[in-house]
């Protein structure tokens, strides 16, 4: 069967292969991959300061409270932020245009 055979009968194909669904995974892949890359290293400088800067981590800075446990919690913090920028991006950007190009393959195929 052919491309556009396919396409005819299958409108996920047709979907797929629309202007619109790659403007929506291009701006999905826009957002994702920066913040993913950006965690990452955030997340691989923390290991790496552990294992090779642990006279830097265990400075104190209050009390019992060193730089290492510092940072280890700033993990979560920053795991927080980026759901929460994740959430209002999709709101704002991704969701609306997913639902208007799930509308154009009718509540039939849903």
């Amino acid at each position: 069967m052919s491309n556009d055979a396919r396409t005819e009968h299958d409108p996920f194909v047709a979907l797929q292969d629309s202007p619109e669904f790659a403007d929506l995974r291009s701006r999905f892949r826009r957002f994702v991959f920066p913040m993913t890359g950006l965690f990452l290293a955030w997340y691989f400088l923390y290991v790496l300061l552990s294992v090779y800067a642990s006279d830097f981590m265990s400075t104190k800075v209050f009390g019992n409270i060193n730089v290492g446990l510092l940072l280890g919690l700033g993990q979560f913090v920053s795991t927080f932020v980026i759901t929460i920028l994740y959430v209002r991006w999709a709101d704002r950007e991704f969701d609306p245009r997913a639902a208007a190009l799930a509308t154009t393959i009718g509540d039939d195929h849903r």
